[in-house]
């Protein structure tokens, strides 16, 4: 039988803590920061082999006949700027081997990078900018649970952390990492502060792209530009400390300098990018609202729930519904998915499960197909936007959202799921 360890992508929790600044309304929620500890337990048990009954139902399903792999071992130092063909379609992408840490401090070294906000991009970018020897100081407000997170991180107040006014008239790019909908509510204080030969930063093209919506409209004499990393704060991090990188977008909205583009890329990998490759602010906010209420996270919440629940209703007990609908995807099947392919896992599957497949998959793309048109509709005419700003600016934001997450959590599928959990080899049962 052929032998195989099922690794993952790192993995981190993401927190419930929310950003608050100028005493305005409630922002969405920001990710609370788990501890060091937890993060490597996390991360660690992304990457085992999952309880018994799973890890051998993986490996039965997998033939001998799978095809062999060849790994990449390139080393990091050729990297650069290079033109790829994507599927048929031609793209350039840029690499930090064409960015060496001495050619980026030289390149900022009469820059001051402001982040605004300390949520989950403010934490990882800063401290990856900061890492990589350029001036970064960040702005929150004064006092709040954010401040106190960055005093944690090693900011000092009055040296490279201070409130968001007085941050952003330090700053020469002002890097506004603030929630989506507190960009919005706080552009009427910030928008005056961001003077000629500033540059704007977003991590996301939600505010400028739903201007009419959001009211961020950029001022007309600054660069505006975008690094939208393809992953949380978190991972963010966590891969710039390994030695790799996080991929990233970038975007130019205004070119007033001539030099956007160029400052973007820069910004890209000194933020703790591997790769980046070009968008625009509308396509980069389109995919990202898509993706999250499709496959990446709604999506797959919807077909978990589905499959489990037409297994308990034919008698199957919560275990068995669990391990067959998640445990398996999530801790032996996306991970090699995800490292070789869809074509590698339908080739190294058993006769049985392909064809199984292979006849079920176009009547899944079938059904769903509708339901995806449907949502990128109502992502690009502003529908989803309205609704994100109207529910987060609530006064009862916190706790109609805790409402919502309760009912998550008392679904059985992901009670059960903490069980099942607890079965692995190296589970933390402080953290289940």
């Amino acid at each position: 039988m052929w032998n195989f360890s099922p690794r993952s992508e790192k993995k981190e929790r993401v927190d419930t803590t929310s950003l608050s600044l100028f005493n305005t309304i409630p922002y969405t929620m920001s990710f609370q920061r788990s501890s060091a500890r937890a993060l490597r337990a996390a991360t660690k048990a992304a990457a085992q082999p999952t309880s018994q009954h799973v890890a051998k139902r993986s490996i039965s399903m997998l033939s001998r006949t799978a095809p062999r792999v060849t790994m990449n071992t390139r080393a990091t130092g050729v990297r650069g700027i290079k033109t790829l063909d994507f599927a048929g379609t031609k793209e350039t992408v840029y690499e930090r081997g064409d960015w060496p840490l001495d050619k980026l401090q030289e390149y900022f070294k009469n820059d001051t990078l402001a982040m605004i906000g300390y949520g989950s991009q403010g934490h990882g970018q800063s401290l990856n900018a900061r890492d990589n020897g350029l001036k970064v100081i960040v702005g929150v407000r004064k006092g709040g649970e954010s401040w106190k997170q960055a005093q944690e991180d090693g900011w000092v107040p009055g040296e490279t952390l201070f409130d968001i006014p007085e941050a952003i008239n330090k700053g020469t790019i002002i890097m506004n990492l603030l929630s989506d909908a507190a960009q919005s509510s706080t552009w009427p204080e910030i928008a005056p502060l961001i003077t000629k030969g500033k540059t704007l930063y977003f991590a996301h093209g939600f505010s400028v792209v739903y201007k009419e919506d959001t009211k961020v409209v950029p001022p007309k004499d600054v660069d505006v530009i975008l690094v939208a990393p393809k992953g949380s704060g978190r991972t963010v991090r966590t891969l710039y400390l390994e030695g790799r990188g996080i991929n990233s977008s970038i975007a130019v909205y205004q070119d007033v300098t001539g030099k956007a583009k160029e400052k973007a890329v820069a910004l890209g990998i000194a933020v703790g990018s591997g790769y980046l490759y070009e968008t625009t602010f509308e396509k980069e906010v389109y995919s990202d609202l898509y993706g999250e209420r499709g496959v990446l996270m709604g999506g797959i919440q919807g077909m978990f729930l589905a499959q489990y629940e037409v297994l308990r209703k034919n008698g199957h007990t919560p275990s068995e519904a669990f391990n067959e609908t998640v445990e398996e995807a999530t801790q032996s099947l996306f991970p090699l998915i995800g490292k070789y392919g869809m074509d590698y896992m339908y080739n190294a599957c058993s006769t049985t499960a392909r064809r199984g497949a292979l006849d079920w998959a176009p009547k899944f793309k079938e059904a769903n197909l509708p339901v995806f048109e449907a949502l990128y509709k109502s992502v690009r005419d502003g529908s989803e936007t309205r609704r994100s700003l109207d529910f987060n600016s609530r006064k009862t934001y916190r706790q109609d959202l805790q409402k919502e997450l309760d009912e998550i959590d008392n679904q059985e599928i992901w009670r059960a799921g903490k069980t099942v959990r607890g079965l692995r080899p190296d589970a933390n049962k402080d953290e289940l």
